[in-house]
């Protein structure tokens, strides 16, 4: 009899403590981080400056021109692009125009309330628009079509499906992959001078065709980035919720394929020292290089999946 109490005890002092260490976890955060960080690991047992695993599907809205969806860990988001013809403005008529937004639905947090737009979700569609536009990744004379009369205007739609900390860092993940699988459809000018798209499968056009064929969005140099929480000495790469619940100091960079540094953001806390901000980039540019080996994989995948 006693043989067979000893596993039942031992079991309920095993879930004991792990009510201790959560409650502990819970009513002192900053503490219990703090506890893991004396000893170089993450709660999560990531090594400091390792991000988590990332994954990118590409091709996921079949309804759009170019999709993606990615994981960053518990970080999930949905991009698509959808293009539509315009007229271009008069200050700049060889060239069309890219729209971002953002969405955080209230499904990907408990912090986001039904019927009261999150805080964060124009901030960021403005950064990310900010940065696709400056690291050079779109050329906007590549959606001109005829100069002057027809051009492109992409909406660029990232939908943050769970919301799991590093936010930008995975939307804009999210966005690069959706415009690496962009494909231009064909476009015909009517008799009344009206710009339309044609369909992949209605044989030979009425009309003469503007681009001669479907086509991908050539890429510029291409932007990644990798958000750091910065704790005393410590500097923790690709945080999670948690981890931005409790630290004040983050500093975001990003970088582009030639590893340019294109912006350094820093948010909240004090003063940090060069040292760091040197340390943050140099985690950004190997961060990038990882980043362009998942798309670079993706890509192959839907390749060898499309000649199946």
């Amino acid at each position: 009899m006693a043989a067979e109490t000893e596993p039942a005890g031992a079991a309920a002092s095993g879930l004991a403590g792990e009510m201790e260490v959560e409650a502990y976890r819970r009513l002192f955060p900053l503490a219990f981080l703090e506890r893991h960080l004396g000893e170089s690991v993450r709660p999560d047992a990531r090594r400091l400056s390792e991000a988590r695993p990332t994954t990118v599907a590409l091709g996921a809205v079949s309804s759009a021109h170019g999709s993606a969806l990615i994981r960053l860990g518990d970080t999930a988001m949905l991009a698509s692009v959808k293009l539509e013809v315009m007229s271009p403005p008069a200050e700049s008529p060889d060239e069309g125009s890219v729209a971002v937004e953002f969405h955080m639905p209230p499904i990907c947090s408990p912090l986001v309330r039904p019927g009261r737009p999150a805080d964060l979700a124009p901030v960021i569609s403005k950064a990310l628009e900010d940065v696709l536009i400056s690291s050079g990744m779109l050329d906007l004379k590549e959606l001109c079509l005829i100069s002057g009369k027809a051009s492109w205007l992409a909406y660029l739609d990232i939908y943050c499906l769970n919301a799991d900390g590093s936010l930008f860092d995975a939307a804009l993940i999210a966005a690069v992959a959706a415009f690496t699988h962009l494909e231009i459809p064909l476009v015909s000018v009517g008799d009344d001078g009206r710009v339309f798209t044609v369909g992949g499968n209605e044989g030979k056009p009425k009309f003469e065709l503007v681009n001669r064929e479907k086509r991908k969005l050539i890429p510029g140099d291409i932007p990644f980035s990798l958000t750091c929480a910065l704790h005393k000495d410590s500097i923790l790469a690709d945080p999670t919720s948690e981890e931005e619940s409790t630290i004040e100091t983050y500093v975001t960079v990003v970088v582009d394929s030639s590893d340019r540094i294109v912006s350094i953001q820093k948010l909240g806390g004090a003063v940090i020292s060069m040292a760091a901000i040197k340390e943050c980039v140099s985690l950004a540019k190997e961060r990038r290089r990882k980043l362009r080996e998942i798309l670079t994989d993706s890509v192959e995948v839907m390749e060898v999946d499309q000649t199946d």
